[in-house]
């Protein structure tokens, strides 16, 4: 007890318990009453402990790490936790340049089987690399191509990872674990998938190998994640043509007709992906540059332009009835129908127009005359 009396009131002057004079308490209370708990604990069975396991020369640390405080503590296990994984990794090192010096293939494999089953992807793959060629066409070459796929998927070569697990899906069509490359396959092309600025080729692949997953294996326990991510990589190429698409819009009338690239863009998009979550922004896209596009037509392209643009409004209202743009698509609508009153006041007739006019009333009196006599036929019939 004389002893941990002094301890303790080291530790108090070292400042865990009282810092100075100007903090009284310390800023964590709990965490200091439970170390002082275990401090005052452990004093009464250091000894036991020591003798138990055999440890007697770690006595002097403990009792040392007593008198320190937590910081202390902290960076001296930091310390010991990086001493003990050097050393693993220095070890682990000088083991597999001793498994590749033997030369022995099989003694490779069975030690690749063990790094991958313990988790160390490093060195089973590497090892994995060096056996395929020589187990090629034997029963052996299924579990190492498989398992080499795996591994490089871990470490992140999912490039590599995505040809194996194709390569595997195709050399052994009807194994067990076709289901499982077949997914990785998709999911190693979602992890390359990069940036929306980017070309989009990895998140097409993606797309391709999770559809071919899905379509064949649609009650596998994977495929609500596969959907996901299928989903995901959908929307964000969706998500990168209706960028296109607003380019084309805002470029306008720059060096040629925009807008008709700009609606034809949003559309196909709109093909491709018809449940993608940019489907709202896509429409109401399309609709304003059918409405510019109208406006800014000459005077005889107006009115077919104009009837376009109040069809996509009826199309996209009966779509999204709430939509957030709903007051700027009613903006348009009352805009287009103006500029058609307008367009058909000041368009003079064509001579199709004129024509059909002309001959309006003779072909209704046709009609009439055709009328009357298929009467007559039904009621001598009768």
């Amino acid at each position: 007890m004389q002893k941990y009396k002094k301890s303790h009131k080291v530790a108090q002057r070292s400042g865990i318990f009282i810092t100075n004079n100007h903090h009284k308490t310390s800023k964590t209370p709990q965490k200091e009453t439970e170390v002082t708990n275990i401090l005052h604990n452990s004093q009464k069975n250091i000894n036991f402990a020591c003798c138990i396991s055999g440890l007697s020369t770690l006595k002097p640390l403990i009792m040392q790490l007593q008198m320190m405080n937590l910081d202390t503590i902290y960076k001296y296990i930091r310390c010991i936790s990086l001493a003990f994984a050097g050393m693993y990794v220095i070890t682990s090192c000088g083991e597999y340049q001793a498994i590749v010096k033997t030369g022995d293939n099989d003694y490779m494999y069975r030690s690749a089987l063990k790094y991958y089953e313990a988790g160390d992807f490093n060195h089973a793959s590497s090892l994995f690399e060096i056996v395929m060629p020589s187990f090629t066409g034997t029963s052996k070459y299924d579990t190492i191509l498989v398992c080499y796929a795996k591994s490089l998927a871990e470490i992140g070569d999912y490039y590599s990872a995505a040809n194996y697990f194709q390569n595997y899906v195709k050399t052994f069509p009807s194994s067990d674990s076709c289901e499982v490359c077949q997914f990785m396959a998709g999911y190693c092309y979602y992890m390359l998938s990069p940036k929306i600025q980017l070309d989009q080729s990895d998140s097409q692949s993606a797309i391709d190998e999770l559809s071919t997953f899905i379509n064949m294996y649609p009650y596998s326990s994977r495929v609500p994640l596969a959907e996901k991510m299928l989903k995901r990589m959908q929307d964000k190429l969706a998500y990168k043509d209706y960028i296109n698409a607003k380019l084309y819009f805002d470029l306008g009338d720059y060096m040629g007709n925009n807008y008709n690239s700009a609606v034809i863009t949003a559309q196909n998009c709109l093909k491709k992906y018809p449940d993608t979550r940019h489907r709202e922004e896509l429409s109401f896209l399309i609709l304003r540059a059918r409405f510019i596009q109208a406006e800014r037509s000459v005077l005889q392209k107006q009115s077919q332009r104009y009837r376009e643009t109040i069809d996509e409004y009826y199309s996209f209202v009966n779509e999204f009835p709430d939509s957030q743009f709903l007051k700027k698509a009613n903006s348009i609508l009352k805009d287009s129908e103006k500029g058609l009153a307008d367009a058909e006041k000041l368009l003079p007739p064509s001579e199709d127009d004129m024509e059909y006019y002309k001959n309006f009333g003779t072909r209704e009196l046709e009609k009439q005359k055709e009328a009357e006599q298929t009467i007559k036929e039904l009621r001598n019939a009768s």
